[in-house]
C-alpha cells in the first residue's frame, strides 16, 4: 500500500517521529562513515601497507560511488517505491561495512568502500523524500528537515571522535563494526514502522545518462588521484581526461534531447541553482582536503593518538552544530548572502592562517587555527540547500537538491583526490617534506573561499534571481 497525502496526515505524531528517528539514524551512519574512515587512515596505512593513492582511493571510493548515484537512486525510489529502497541501501551498506572490517588488503578495502556507498546512494535521498512524505504540515516538516539537518552536523562531530576511540581501543576494523548493530535495528524499525510511498509518476531510468556521469566523475576523481605517480603527461592520465571531457560533451547533448532526462539541463539557467551547485562542489573540496591533509598531519607529523586527533577537531564540531541552525534562521530571514559571505572567508581565512603551521607549531595555535574552517562548515549547508531549491517549481525541487548533493560528494572526492596528489609520498615517508607539500595545499584552498565569496555576492543579485523566474 502506498501512503498518501491524506493518509500521511493521519498518522499520528509519534508514528512520525518515530520514522523521522528511523531516517536520522541511516543517515548518522552513513555521513559519519566519511569522517570517521579519515581518523583511521595512518593505521589502515600501517596494517595493509598502503600507498597515498591507496588512502586516497579508501575515501573517494565512498564519495566517488555516492556522487555518481545519487540521482538514479532518487528516480528509483520514486518510482518503484521508497521504503522497499531504503531498506535495500541499509542491507548493501551493512553487507559492505562487514566486508570492510574483514578486507585482508587495501585493494578489498576500497571495493569494499565502493559496495557501501552503493548503499548510501539509496539511504540518504531516499530517507529525505520518506520524511517530507509523512510530514506533510510544512511548518511540522521544516522543523523535521531541520532536525534531519542537525544530524549531519552531528555525524561530523562523532566521527573523528568516535573513530579515534575505536582506532586506540579496538583497531581500525572496528570503526565498520559500529555500524551493523545500528543497520540491523533501522531495518527492523523500518519494517514494521516506515510506511510505504512512492512518486505519483515517477522518472523513467536513463542508463546513458548514468553511464555517461560515472564516465565524467570517474575519469576526472581517477586522474587527478594517479597523476602523482604516472605524472601529467602520461598516456594513461590523459586518455582519462580526454574521456572525461567526451563523456561531459556527450551528456550534454544527449540530455538536451530527452524527454526525461537524468540531468534537467534547464535548471542551469537559474544563476542562483548554478552557483549553489559551483559553491557546493568548491566548498566540499575544500572540506575533504582540509580533513584529508589535517588527519594525516595531527597523527603522522604531530604523532598524536587517533583518539586525541579526534578530539583536537571538537571544536570544529562543536562549532558546525552551534552555527548550522542559527544559519538556518539567518537565511530564512534574509537569505544565503551573508552566510555565504562569512564561510568563504572562514574558508580563505583558515587557508592563510594554516600557511604558518609548521612541524613544531604549539598544538593550541593548530587548533585556534582550525575554527575558521570550523565556522565555515558551519554557515556553508543551509545557504547551499535554500539556494538551490529556493524558486524551484515544486516538481523540480527534489531533482535540484539531488544535483546540489551530487556537487558535495564530487567536490569531496575532488578535494581528496588533489590533496593527497600534492603531498603524495610525503604523507608515508617524511614528515619536514610533508609540511612543505601541505602548505601547497592551502594556496588553492585560499582561492576556493574567494570564489564562495565572489558566487555569494553575484547569485543573490537582483539580477541573478530573475532568471529563476525564467525556468
Amino acid at each position: 500500500m502506498t501512503l498518501s497525502t491524506a493518509e500521511a496526515a493521519g498518522l499520528t505524531s509519534t508514528r512520525r517521529y518515530l520514522v523521522l528517528t528511523i531516517c536520522c539514524a541511516s543517515l548518522l551512519v552513513s555521513v559519519m562513515d566519511i569522517s570517521i574512515v579519515n581518523m583511521a587512515l595512518p593505521a589502515i596505512r600501517d596494517d595493509l601497507g598502503a600507498s597515498t593513492s591507496g588512502l586516497q582511493w579508501t575515501v573517494d571510493a565512498y564519495t566517488l560511488v555516492l556522487a555518481s548515484f545519487l540521482m538514479l537512486a532518487g528516480s528509483t525510489a520514486d518510482r518503484f517505491g521508497r521504503k522497499r529502497m531504503f531498506r535495500l541501501g541499509l542491507t548493501i551498506f551493512g553487507l559492505g561495512s562487514l566486508l570492510c572490517s574483514l578486507a585482508p588488503g587495501i585493494d578489498a578495502l576500497i571495493a569494499a568502500r565502493a559496495l557501501q556507498a552503493v548503499g548510501g546512494t539509496m539511504m540518504n535521498p531516499v530517507a529525505m523524500a520518506i520524511v517530507v512524505t509523512v510530514f506533510p504540515d510544512r511548518a511540522e516538516r521544516a522543523r523535521a528537515i531541520g532536525i534531519f539537518g542537525a544530524t549531519a552536523g552531528l555525524s561530523l562531530v562523532l566521527g573523528p571522535i568516535l573513530g579515534g576511540a575505536l582506532v586506540d581501543g579496538l583497531g581500525w576494523r572496528s570503526i565498520f563494526w559500529v555500524n551493523l548493530p545500528i543497520v540491523v535495528l533501522v531495518v527492523i524499525f523500518t519494517s514494521l514502522y516506515v510506511p510505504e510511498s512512492r512518486a505519483a509518476r515517477g522518472r523513467r531510468f536513463d542508463p546513458i545518462g548514468q553511464v555517461l556521469v560515472v564516465l565524467l566523475l570517474g575519469g576526472v576523481v581517477t586522474a587527478i588521484i594517479e597523476s602523482e605517480k604516472h605524472g601529467w603527461a602520461a598516456p594513461p592520465i590523459i586518455a582519462l581526461l580526454v574521456v572525461s571531457a567526451a563523456a561531459a560533451a556527450v551528456l550534454i547533448l544527449y540530455e538536451r534531447r530527452r524527454t526525461e532526462p537524468m540531468l534537467e539541463l534547464r535548471l542551469f539557467r537559474s544563476v542562483p541553482f548554478s552557483s549553489a551547485v559551483v559553491v557546493a562542489l568548491f566548498a566540499y573540496s575544500g572540506f575533504g582536503a582540509f580533513l584529508f591533509i589535517t588527519t594525516l598531519y595531527l597523527q603522522s607529523v604531530r604523532h598524536l593518538s587517533a583518539l586525541h586527533a579526534g578530539l583536537s577537531l571538537l571544536p570544529l564540531g562543536l562549532l558546525i552544530c552551534v552555527l548550522s541552525p542559527l544559519t538556518g534562521r539567518v537565511v530564512g530571514a534574509r537569505g544565503p548572502r551573508l552566510p555565504l559571505v562569512v564561510a568563504g572567508s572562514g574558508l580563505a581565512l583558515g587557508a592563510a592562517a594554516s600557511l604558518t603551521i609548521g612541524l613544531s607549531t604549539p598544538l593550541p595555535v593548530v587548533l585556534a587555527i582550525f575554527l575558521p574552517f570550523g565556522v565555515f562548515l558551519g554557515m556553508v549547508n543551509p545557504p547551499i540547500a535554500n539556494a538551490a531549491v529556493s524558486g524551484m517549481p515544486g516538481s523540480m525541487a527534489g531533482l535540484a537538491g539531488s544535483v546540489a548533493s551530487v556537487g558535495r560528494q564530487t567536490g569531496s572526492s575532488l578535494g581528496v583526490a588533489a590533496a593527497g596528489s600534492i603531498v603524495g609520498a610525503t604523507a608515508t615517508t617524511d614528515p619536514q617534506r610533508f609540511v612543505r607539500a601541505e602548505h601547497l595545499v592551502w594556496w588553492p584552498m585560499i582561492a576556493v573561499g574567494l570564489v564562495v565569496v565572489a558566487l555569494a555576492l553575484i547569485s543573490t543579485s537582483r539580477r541573478a534571481r530573475l532568471t529563476v523566474q525564467e525556468l
